[in-house]
């Protein structure tokens, strides 16, 4: 059995963002996200469905056109989209991206 303390996992930057997985299989990969205040993950194509679930702080959440404010114990489920994020105080999320197996 594997426990995962989401505010103790390590995070880097966007930049280096692989080393953020903490867990993964066929099915899907998990990765903690940490933006510092100001801090932001440019828009990015997703090709699955994506859940970020804020762990702490908030996000102002993009996806396609619309524009969300996703605050401290609240999740986002979505297809495939484009996406982006920012954190004016700062973040830290878990996001899951599910494989798709063209399964539906």
């Amino acid at each position: 059995m594997e426990i995962f303390d989401l505010m103790r996992l390590t995070a880097e930057g966007y930049e280096n963002r692989s080393v953020n997985v903490f867990y993964q299989n066929e099915l899907f990969k998990t990765r903690v996200i940490v933006l510092e205040a100001g801090g932001k993950i440019p828009e990015c194509r997703m090709d699955s469905f994506v859940l970020f679930y804020v762990v702490k702080g908030e996000v102002q959440l993009r996806k396609n056109e619309e524009t969300s404010l996703l605050s401290e114990n609240q999740v986002f489920i979505s297809e495939p989209a484009l996406i982006s994020m920012e954190s004016q105080g700062g973040a830290r999320l878990m996001g899951i991206q599910i494989k798709d197996r063209g399964i539906m």
